[in-house]
Order: C-alpha cells, then structure tokens, then sequence
C-alpha cells in the first residue's frame, strides 16, 4: 500500500499521494464492504485534519463501478471528473462524464456511476453539510497589507 506524504504547519497541511495513475495502491475499507478492501480511494479528512468537509482522490478502472446506490443524511457531494469518461446516476438520471465535468448532488439525491469506457477514471470528491456556507466565498476573504514575496 502506498504511503501518504503529510507536511504540517501552524496553519496549514498538505499531502503527496504520488501520481493519478498510481491511486489503486491506496484502498478503502467500507464498514458494508465484508472486508473487502475498495482499491483506488483515498480519503483526505484525517491526514489533513479537515475540520469542515471530506475530500477523497479516486481511480475507477475501465469496466468498474459502484456496486450499490447510495445517498447521504447531511452531506451535499461534488464530483470533479479530472481524466477518463464514464456515467453518473442521479435518481435515475444518467449524466455522461468526461474531463472537466462537475456534478453537485444534494444528501437525498440516490447516487452511482460506472466507468463504461477503457480507459481508467479519476475523479475527485467533495463532501460537506448541505446550507453550512455562511458567506459567499468573496464575502469570506480577507485581504491582508502584506506585500507577496518568494523567497529564492
């Protein structure tokens, strides 16, 4: 199994999980899954010590998919599709993805996709609570007097 790479500061983590293509050596164990490890997810919550949503790298090899249905209690989903091409399915609706596709799906929405292609599929997942953003994001920031230097 690979081995994350977590760097931590005062105000700040950050992690190397190596190349894309390399993501299958990272496996997740689902509480549903009978010990059967899912190979390709890698969970960043803990390792980053996130604190207000969960964000998981992914690799869904071509001819594979989600084995079950699912949806969430509190926690709205985006899916980012970085490479490859596949199928999502929301409440029955199928969605073609590729490249540069994004889909938001609400907790109650009833989710799955597949990878029906041969090539493999990378995809990036965002979780946090449904209506827990105060602000919009220009309303969060705040700029600071400092001028940006790099040290060379």
């Amino acid at each position: 199994m690979a081995s994350l790479e977590v760097t931590q500061g005062e105000h700040f983590a950050s992690a190397h999980a190596g190349p894309l293509d390399e993501l299958s050596s990272y496996q997740f164990f689902h509480p549903l899954g009978k010990g059967r490890g899912f190979p390709g997810k890698l969970f960043l919550k803990e390792p980053l010590g996130m604190t207000g949503m969960e964000v998981s790298l992914n690799k869904l090899p071509a001819g594979q998919g989600m084995p079950f249905y699912h949806k969430h209690k509190t926690h709205e989903e985006l899916y980012i599709f970085l490479k490859g091409s596949g199928q999502f399915q929301v409440d029955g609706r199928v969605v073609p993805v590729r490249e540069g596709t994004v889909i938001r799906v609400a907790p109650d929405g009833s989710r799955t996709w597949r990878n029906d292609s041969q090539e493999d599929l990378y995809y990036i997942v965002v979780q946090a609570m449904a209506g827990s953003m105060a602000a919009t994001d220009i309303e969060d920031g705040v700029p600071l007097p400092e001028r940006v230097t790099w040290p060379d």
